[in-house]
């Protein structure tokens, strides 16, 4: 019937040329079967009908009548406790929950394929990508709907149609231009993969008229299609959680685990979930969050560039707190330090593995002393993670695995695993998490590789591509994040000064802007102009915009 259907939905667009089709209600039309009302709203091209089967979207409209309302109401209380923090609250480990942190208790045991989680690289979902980071050499591959990948209708749809084609071997590529052929080899690392956040719409689905939200979108397609595979082949359906800002946000997610478990008849616990501590209040909470989701958790991740970028906006009215150039926050900051034990803390109390975050740092080809600089900050920073007690870490590139591993090796040893059993005795108090450090040097320098940073990536996410090499580092929404939010934090702060004197200002930025603009854009058929533009507004608004992505999402 399907193939049918998609010509119905054509001839219905050409005939009534209307822009929101629902495919059920033609489906109706024609067998008069049953009703529904999710509705896609732009035209699908028949080779996702394997994705958006008539089940798989009844399955996501249950998804939405059952949890949109408590998704809404989360993102209500974001707004309430932001005014919270706006007024000069801090935010504290909280009271209500302390016989969840001082109680004994652990998550459930972990399956196979995640007690080996040294190395793991992410990277968007487009098919190239998926066959080289699951033929990387890394424990785990992280699919990215999220960050890495800019959320257009198509990158969705074949991101979904690629990983159900990578879980049952299925899957190669062949280069267009050069017909070099990628294929999957027979020892591949585990797949995970991380759904958009709680804040984001999917536009191109609605039902009863309100869009769907992109996590269960994303969520219940790939749970949808490859659950039962995936245990069949002696894997799981293992995800990462983004975003995340208190215990009540993960409960959430667990609610909607048992339910989408149940409904389609899949063991409970099958599902296991990594949740990203990259929110200054989770910080606050990590203890709660992995006992909210302790029959499907599978650890936390020091999500660490989003991270900083919350406590720029977290904290956007305090004007006794500014951040220096970028490049000077590190994970020997302070109030990062702190972050990182605490969450090793945390998870080996409790059973669970802790990742340490991503290191941006890729190779530099042609240029063997810029590439050693950037592979000894890449050993430097693994090094820093296994010895500190992290069962694993992050990479962005191939030709890094190996290294990281090395680091990883070093430390755990060639037959072990992980180190979970290992127990930090630290003691950090609400004021390490809050000890940001110096607020200075702020230089033009700086200012001038955040706007160029900003510009590079809005414009090429805007064309499609959601994660960037960008002065030799790998940038997605979250390192965006960072160069944006400093800028506006610069301009409405008062110690937003530069280091020879002046004062970051708005006629300073947009200056910076239209000169970075002009000179990216020479022989570029990217959308500069409008990436200027977008930049421009967000970050020298008087009001902080929550997410980048959020208006560049409405310009697709």
């Amino acid at each position: 019937m399907l193939p049918h259907l998609f010509k119905a939905v054509g001839l219905f667009r050409l005939a009534n040329k209307q822009s929101v089709v629902s495919r059920y209600t033609l489906q109706s039309i024609m067998s008069q079967s049953y009703s529904t009302n999710i509705k896609i709203i732009p035209s699908v091209d028949s080779k996702y009908e394997e994705i958006l089967t008539d089940d798989s979207l009844k399955f996501l409209e249950k998804l939405h009548d059952k949890f949109e309302p408590a998704r809404k109401n989360l993102l209500l209380q974001r707004v309430a406790r932001q005014k919270e923090l706006n007024d000069g609250q801090r935010p504290d480990f909280l009271d209500s929950t302390k016989q969840i942190r001082e109680s004994k208790w652990s998550v459930a045991s972990l399956p196979k394929p995640l007690l080996k989680r040294r190395v793991e690289i992410t990277g968007p979902v487009d098919r190239k990508m998926v066959i080289n980071a699951l033929n990387s050499g890394a424990d785990c591959y992280m699919a990215d709907f999220e960050d890495s990948s800019t959320p257009t209708w198509t990158n969705l749809l074949d991101g979904q149609v690629n990983l159900k084609d990578a879980i049952r071997r299925q899957i190669d590529f062949k280069v267009p231009a050069t017909g070099k052929e990628y294929k999957l080899n027979a020892e591949h690392a585990t797949l995970m993969v991380r759904p958009r956040g709680w804040h984001l719409d999917e536009k191109n689905i609605s039902v009863n008229g309100a869009r769907m939200s992109g996590s269960l979108f994303d969520f219940g397609l790939y749970f949808y299609h490859n659950a039962k595979e995936l245990l069949k082949r002696g894997y799981g359906p293992y995800f990462y959680l983004p975003k995340l800002e208190n215990h009540l946000e993960a409960r959430l997610w667990n609610d909607v685990f048992v339910f989408a478990q149940n409904e389609l008849g899949v063991p409970n616990g099958s599902i296991k979930a990594t949740v990203l501590i990259e929110t200054i209040l989770a910080a606050f909470e990590m203890d709660e969050i992995l006992y909210e989701l302790r029959e499907h958790s599978a650890g936390l991740n020091a999500g660490r560039w989003d991270y900083i970028f919350s406590c720029i906006k977290k904290f956007q009215n305090r004007k006794d707190f500014v951040f220096a150039d970028r490049h000077f926050i590190t994970m020997t900051s302070p109030f990062m330090r702190a972050y990182a034990l605490l969450l090793i803390q945390t998870c080996h109390k409790r059973g669970a593995c802790a990742m340490g975050g991503m290191s941006a740092l890729i190779p530099i080809k042609n240029d063997p002393t810029a590439n050693e600089k950037a592979l000894k900050g890449v050993r430097e920073d693994k090094r820093r993670d296994a010895s500190d007690g992290s069962d694993g870490g992050w990479v962005a590139h191939p030709g890094l695995v190996d290294l990281a591993m090395q680091e990883m090796v070093n430390v755990l040893g060639p037959t072990k695993t992980n180190q979970i059993e290992k127990q930090l005795n630290v003691k950090i108090t609400a004021e390490d998490l809050l000890n940001f450090g110096p607020s200075s040097p702020i230089s033009e320098k700086g200012l001038r590789v955040n706007v160029s940073i900003a510009l590079q990536y809005l414009a090429a996410w805007l064309a499609g591509t959601g994660c960037v090499p960008i002065f030799n580092m790998m940038e997605d929404a979250a390192t965006a994040e960072i160069s944006r939010s400093q800028i506006w934090q610069w301009i409405h702060s008062p110690k937003g000064i530069l280091d020879d004197g002046r004062k970051v200002t708005v006629e300073m930025v947009n200056s910076i802007v239209a000169e970075e603009m002009a000179a990216l854009k020479v022989n570029s058929k990217l959308p500069f102009e409008k990436a200027a533009l977008v930049f421009s507004q967000i970050s020298t608004a008087p009001k902080f915009e929550e997410f980048l992505t959020l208006p560049l999402y409405e310009q697709f």
